[in-house]
């Protein structure tokens, strides 16, 4: 199941990219919304991603790697374009297969709606804890249906991938019915097992990716996974510690979400140093966004204006600068943070080399990310989205 989670995080990080990204006006032009897909945006073209995990007892090995692969996946999705526009991402979460969760409700509990906010989705992740239970995965994929706001635009890619280890037959919606409105929408099911292949097909995980046109995978929740080391992950980490600095918190959630980047910080760390490094790789891609809360990324907005902020909520030694003196250290903030970018993306590219020579030398099964990402290149090519 760990490396089903890592997969499924992968998805979930590539959830949405958008082809015609435009900047559009928010009604609240101080706090500028950010991460979300936005209503109002019916013309661009998207990609959604629904991640379905099951949280009963025997999926601790799932949701580990969930927390381990995200920014793995994160780094490999920032380098998707869609008539070449950089993509915006965004991703929901549910849990189900969990005897914590209301049984009135199928054992299911949305986590995570629709949000590219890459700190938000990890705390997600990491608050995650499993429990016996039944898992109902027709219920889950309609609840999924019902509640999040897929949107309209045919030329959008939108995607669910479900993982479990228990029959798919479970539950009191029949997962036909619910493939079929998966259908009725344009939404892909794809469906990750945890356990044997033939199982898993016995168990109607096949079935029900094929109804959709979506792909079925199936993985050993309990293999580990190896990460490598390079001689550059400490040069990287030690950028990672510059580049907090140049985030400048303003706003009501200013100062939480910064500590919240620190604790998701730590939060890879504890997991293992080579988690931390690639966490500093993807918060140096185009795929890592605060303009809610940085004033750094919320200044390059179309919509944003000095005059409408409210200086109370900045950092204590900003409170009296004038605006053309807050410009000034905003644009210096900004040309350092894209140097300390710059340098970690071209320590990555050294450190992707090394990885590789690695891997050639040994042998390696296909893992669950890679696996995923092939999924979702290939259904990606038919929304016009490619990487470079």
């Amino acid at each position: 199941m760990k490396t089903l989670f890592k997969t499924a995080l992968l998805v979930l990080a590539f959830s949405t990219i958008s082809c015609n990204a435009t900047n559009k006006k928010d009604n609240n032009k101080n706090q500028l919304a950010i991460n979300s897909p936005n209503e109002n945006d019916v013309k661009k073209q998207s990609i959604k991603i629904a991640l379905l995990l099951d949280t009963s007892s025997s999926m601790d090995g799932l949701i580990d790697q969930a927390k381990a692969q995200l920014w793995e996946i994160v780094n490999e999705l920032s380098y998707a374009k869609c008539e070449h526009e950089d993509p915006e991402l965004a991703i929901s979460l549910y849990e189900y297969g969990n005897d914590r969760l209301e049984s009135s409700d199928g054992y299911i509990r949305q986590v995570l709606d629709f949000s590219g906010d890459l700190d938000e989705i990890s705390e997600k992740l990491f608050s995650l804890t499993t429990n016996g239970g039944s898992e109902h995965c027709g219920e889950v994929i309609q609840t999924s249906l019902n509640q999040l706001k897929w949107g309209n635009n045919k030329d959008d890619l939108k995607m669910i991938f479900i993982a479990g280890n228990e029959p798919f037959t479970q539950g009191k919606i029949n997962y036909k019915d619910a493939t079929t409105n998966a259908v009725e929408k344009d939404i892909i099911v794809n469906t990750i097992f945890c356990g044997n292949y033939d199982n898993g097909i016995s168990g109607k995980w096949l079935d029900g990716a094929k109804l959709t046109g979506g792909d079925y995978l199936n993985i050993d929740q309990n293999r580990e996974i190896i990460h490598i080391a390079t001689p550059y992950d400490d040069i990287i980490i030690r950028l990672n510690s510059k580049l907090n600095k140049t985030y400048v918190s303003y706003g009501s959630q200013g100062y939480a979400k910064m500590s919240l980047q620190s604790t998701q910080d730590d939060n890879a760390m504890e997991l293992e140093e080579v988690v931390a490094v690639k966490r500093a790789v993807s918060k140096s891609s185009k795929m890592y966004k605060n303009k809610s809360w940085d004033l750094v990324d919320a200044e390059k907005e179309k919509d944003f204006k000095y005059e409408k902020l409210d200086k109370k909520t900045l950092p204590k030694e900003l409170q009296n600068k004038s605006t053309e003196e807050l410009k000034a250290y905003v644009k210096n903030k900004s040309n350092e943070r894209s140097e300390i970018q710059k340098e970690i993306q071209e320590l990555n590219k050294k450190r992707t080399a090394f990885i590789s020579g690695k891997r050639k030398a040994t042998s390696s099964e296909e893992t669950l990310d890679s696996a995923m990402i092939k999924a979702i290149k290939k259904q990606a090519e038919k929304k016009k989205f490619s990487w470079k």
